[in-house]
């Protein structure tokens, strides 16, 4: 019997400009969310633009492959507190998230029933 994982963020690196692309599934919904992921994964070492468009829950990282790479964009965004395509986020932060982005839904995974 095998396991298998399925990845639902894409990568893509531009040669020219030395940078590469990364879209990460995220839990987010709210524009505090927004705001949190957008402001904390912008100082990572390497990364050069986020966007994080709420309408998908998608987040868009342009980063300097040299410097960082896709598992440690990853790590930081669930170490923020909100998932990172299937990986839940840090318990810890989340429970530091401000109010409305620990509603279910938000950062909060949906319960199963």
């Amino acid at each position: 019997m095998g396991l298998a994982l399925v990845l639902t963020s894409t990568q893509a690196q531009d040669k020219k400009s030395g940078t590469a692309d990364l879209d990460i599934r995220t839990s987010s919904v709210c524009d505090m969310c927004e705001k949190t992921i957008e402001s904390g994964l912008i100082y990572e070492k390497g990364v050069k633009k986020v966007d994080l468009d709420l309408a998908t829950s998608i987040i868009h990282v342009t980063y300097d492959p040299k410097r960082t790479d896709a598992e440690k964009l990853r790590h930081a965004v669930v170490m923020m507190g909100y998932s990172a395509d299937d990986v839940p986020g840090d318990a810890k932060a989340f429970g530091e998230l401000p109010t409305c982005c620990q509603k279910e839904g938000c950062g909060k995974p949906a319960e199963k029933h």
